[in-house]
């Protein structure tokens, strides 16, 4: 397994992601979002792997601004320009990739 988890430094799911994955001694690549970002790549495989819609954080300051764009291709745009606005952690396995607090989904990755 090749995991990357993109979290906010003060982020408590992104906390509870990385307690997962060394609880289970499996090695990660921590990332912060914030600092660093995700790359055009990355960007594109996480939003291929979980939509969209699942991406953007609604409890994100600025958030609504994306309400306002009428097709998905500008929302994306923005979201990649922003990622303040992703929903974190985002939690990558090669093309699988989840975002929020998903230790279901992890667990058949194991």
């Amino acid at each position: 397994m090749n995991i990357q988890i993109f979290g906010k430094s003060k982020c408590f799911d992104t906390k509870k992601a990385q307690r997962y994955f060394k609880e289970r001694r499996i090695k990660f690549q921590d990332i912060d979002i914030v600092k660093y970002g995700m790359s055009r790549g990355e960007f594109n495989s996480v939003l291929q792997a979980v939509g969209l819609d699942n991406m953007i954080d609604p409890k994100a300051r600025d958030a609504e601004i994306l309400q306002y764009l009428a097709y998905d291709e500008d929302k994306a745009e923005k979201l990649f320009e922003n990622q303040n606005l992703i929903k974190t952690p985002i939690v990558r396995n090669g093309k699988k990739a989840t975002a929020g607090y998903c230790p279901d989904v992890w667990q058949t990755w194991e």
